[in-house]
Parts: C-alpha cells; structure tokens; sequence
C-alpha cells in the first residue's frame, strides 16, 4: 500500500487498487474510497457522530443498552472504525469482533487514528460472509448488536444482502439483540423494500430511520433497519432522530410492512448489490 500525506489530508492507493483519502478538519477525519465518503469520526471526541446513519444507529443503540454497561458487539465492514470507537467509548470494555475485507484499508485508519490502546476489539480480515461463519461458536446466541455496513467502493454486494445470510447472521444474536443495518437506495426503492423484507422474514419486527425524502424514493441515500427477535419498541427514537440534521422520521414495524408494498424476501439466487449513486453525488463532499 503506498501512502503519501498532502497538509492535512493522507492518502493510500490500496492493494485493490482503489484510493483511500483521510481528510482532516481540525479533530474530525473522514474517510473516503474511490471519492465516497465511507466514515466519519472525532479523534478527541468519539461520541461525537457527524453521519446520519451513524447516529441513527447510536440512538438505537443508547435506548436498547445502559450507558456505561459493556456489550458484545459484531460489526460487518470496518470503514473509520466509528461505532466501534463509539461503543468503547460510551460502554468501556465492550466485546468487539470487526470484520473487513481490505486490511490495508484497516492498517491505514489506524496510522491515521489509532484505536484505544485498551479497547478488546479484534479486527478479522476477510470477506463478511466467510469471515462470519468463521466466528467463535460460543458468540452463537449471545451479541447483542450486529451491525452490518459492508461496501466495495459505493454498493452493497450481494451476498451480504440474502435470506440465507440474513439467517446466518441471525444465529449469533442474543434474545434481547439487535441488528442494525445500513442500507442504500435511491428511487425506485426496489433494493431497498427487498432488503427489509429479507431482515424482517429472517431476524423479527423491524423498524426504519431515514430522511422522509430517501423514504419516498425522491433522492439517494441511507436506510437504517433496526431488527430484533421481541418486537422491541424503542421509545424516543423518533425525536432523537427528528432533532438531527437532517431531520430523519422512525417507521413502526407496522409502518414498515405498509411501506413494503409487498416485496418479498430475497434469497441468494436473486440477490443483487445495492444501486450505485450517481457519479455527481458525493462530489462537492470530496
């Protein structure tokens, strides 16, 4: 991987062949890959979340488990590391598995914002699905959040997108777990609706965060599933997300099911990747 630092900025070409940039403000880094913003984060503040997915999850995350109590946690797609770092911060001593692809992509976040010295995170490199069925046995049934943010440059593939993954992934949460998933869509919805099937049909109730915009296909962006086996009801979830910018609205799982129009589950022989955005999207981002 070859790295070269310009000012504030440091950039890597990786052994994929794709570019990484970590671009500085002051104590915030963001990451990008191939011109797409991947992740965010505040080097002296890790509570301090810029993306609205991001914070979306936090929010779940914050009224689904105590402040200051550790959990388990598995993350599928790496990126700057944030709700990792987020998780460490705000639940010290939180049991951490991440697993990502690119290492390089890894060894370059951490030369640019190392982790705690003390956080139990253990970084597995591979593909996620693979690297899944790979986990120790005795997580089987005992995390309490999986978070699942996989990308190759601005698309979700499409294995990490099925039924039979979706099962998979199932058997490791805990009874009281949660699944957080980052999805992206644009204006048919289509990927979209067959994805929060699939979550729904493998994992239980789920309910949705996202820009009322992004909701009604008018423009491209993130959809945070919330998925859990017990019908969890997150009471406060729709004010916090309303009070971010840009505001966001929090469908029931109810409210989701209508908005499903019908799609049905999708399984590995059907699965696509996520749409990729418009070229111009991220552009005055970068």
């Amino acid at each position: 991987m070859a790295r070269k630092r310009q000012d504030t900025d440091f950039t890597a070409t990786l052994a994929s062949g794709r570019q990484a940039m970590a671009k500085k403000d002051g104590p915030r880094i963001t990451l990008f890959v191939d011109g797409t913003p991947q992740s965010e984060i505040n080097i002296e503040d890790p509570g301090d979340l810029s993306f609205g997915y991001i914070r979306h999850m936090s929010h779940v995350l914050d009224l689904a488990f105590p402040l200051g109590g550790p959990i388990t946690a598995v993350h599928l797609g790496a990126g700057a590391l944030t709700i990792p770092r987020y998780l460490e911060h705000s639940r010290p001593g939180s049991r951490q598995q991440v697993i990502e692809l690119e290492r390089d992509l890894v060894e370059f976040v951490r030369e640019v914002a190392p982790l705690p010295a003390h956080a139990s995170i253990r970084i597995r490199y591979g593909d996620a699905r693979e690297q899944l069925a790979k986990l120790p046995r005795g997580l089987a049934g005992k995390v309490d959040a999986l978070i699942v943010d996989v990308f190759a440059g601005s698309q979700t593939p499409a294995h990490v997108t099925s039924l039979e993954f979706f099962q998979e992934l199932g058997a490791f949460l805990a009874p009281d777990g949660v699944v957080l998933v980052n999805i992206s869509d644009g204006h048919d919805l289509t990927f979209a609706r067959g994805e929060v099937a699939t979550i729904r049909e493998a994992i239980g109730p789920t309910q949705l965060i996202s820009d009322p915009a992004v909701f009604k296909g008018r423009r491209f962006g993130n959809i945070v599933a919330a998925a859990s086996r017990d019908r969890r009801e997150y009471p406060g979830l729709a004010r916090l997300a309303a009070s971010g910018f840009p505001p966001a609205t929090v469908h029931s799982d109810a409210q989701t099911f209508q908005w499903l129009r019908g799609a049905t589950p999708v399984r590995d022989a059907q699965a696509k990747p996520s749409p990729a955005p418009a070229s111009n999207i991220f552009r005055d981002r970068s």
